[in-house]
């Protein structure tokens, strides 16, 4: 456990990177993959799709559930990589990510319940169970507009820590500033503006960006390392 000792150490760094990847993989199952194989227009569609392809559905949780784990690692390593270049930015950065993960970890208890909907261990008629799925598919994807603004907010901070820095190129930076709007167009797409089409065209190219960002700068803290640090107070290392 020698490598969480100096959070200036370039090995420190790299496992930073590689968890922060990891989660691009798991996430891209979880939350990208396994919905578009189960859910659909109805709710009583998605309770047939879960029931035939439970052991998918089961996966995707258990994805979640790593995903949320390994975030937990990822921030706070993260956090420990930039306080030298701003201890308030990166703490606020840290609680930004965490809010986002127990938004995360309570939406999935809405997942579980409706497992149980689906598999009739709640005995209700077709119609109660029908509205109970549709409630919590909605709670659902409202919990994905909340904690993708929380999310926004971290990637905010996380870029410009990145600018401040100098401990990796710039232009993940400026990426993941610049595409960090892309969930909080996400998130006011399908909360206000569901209509506009111009506006959901608009959010996918940020979420491009802000992908490509996220998975560079990962793979750049995993393979290169960060840059030599910067002093905790460049004021009096100057002096």
């Amino acid at each position: 456990m020698k490598v969480f000792n100096d959070p200036t150490a370039r090995n420190y760094g790299r496992l930073a990177g590689g968890l922060y990847f990891s989660i691009a993989v798991f996430g891209a199952f979880a939350i990208g993959y396994v919905p578009s194989q189960i859910v659909t227009g109805d709710p009583a569609g998605t309770m047939a799709n879960l029931v035939a392809k439970r052991g998918l559905y089961n996966a995707g949780i258990g994805a979640d559930t790593l995903v949320m784990l390994i975030e937990v690692m990822t921030m706070t390593m993260l956090f420990q990589i930039f306080r030298r270049t701003n201890e308030t930015l990166a703490f606020a950065a840290m609680l930004a990510r965490f809010a986002m993960v127990a938004v995360m970890g309570a939406m999935l208890l809405f997942q579980a319940g409706l497992t149980s909907l689906a598999t009739g261990d709640i005995v209700a008629n077709d119609e109660i169970r029908n509205a109970l799925a549709a409630l919590m598919i909605d709670t659902h994807h409202a919990g994905i507009w909340v904690w993708q603004a929380f999310f926004w907010m971290h990637l905010m901070l996380l870029g410009t820590l990145v600018l401040k820095s100098g401990l990796v190129p710039r232009l993940f930076g400026y990426g993941l500033i610049v595409g960090s709007f892309g969930y909080i167009f996400d998130s006011v797409y399908a909360f206000a503006f569901p209509d506009a089409v111009w506006f959901g065209t608009l959010r996918i190219g940020f979420l491009a960006i802000v992908t490509l960002s996220e998975v560079g700068f990962a793979l750049w803290l995993a393979i290169r390392g960060p840059k030599e640090p910067t002093p905790l107070n460049p004021a009096l290392a100057a002096a």
